[in-house]
């Protein structure tokens, strides 16, 4: 099973696909300046063909993981033929800092 780890922040958003069956990173990337000038997406293919940079306007974190979703499909550089070949999704979040531990 392959599985997409995300970390949203107010302007980021971090993402790592793993591949379950034999514990392996496939693929990780970054977004960066979301909602500002000069949002870029950082994409590494962990075998193979490496990555890519692309410097794209993104107004949202709607567009940014469309773009990360692009970027995971990419013909030469992505690690996945279809979305559907994710069998979970995790994400971090962090809420309340010392308020709420438990």
């Amino acid at each position: 099973m392959k599985v997409l780890v995300i970390n949203c922040g107010s302007s980021s958003l971090k993402y790592q696909v793993l591949d379950m069956e034999n514990e392996t990173l496939l693929a990780k990337g970054l977004v960066e300046r979301i909602g500002i000038d000069g949002s870029v997406i950082k994409h590494e293919k962990v075998e193979g063909n490496g990555g890519y940079k692309l410097q794209t306007p993104m107004a949202s974190h709607k567009e940014a993981i469309e773009h990360v979703f692009e970027a995971l499909m990419h013909k030469e550089h992505g690690v996945l033929k279809s979305m559907d070949e994710i069998g979970a999704v995790g994400h971090r979040v962090v809420h309340a800092g010392e308020k709420l531990t438990d």
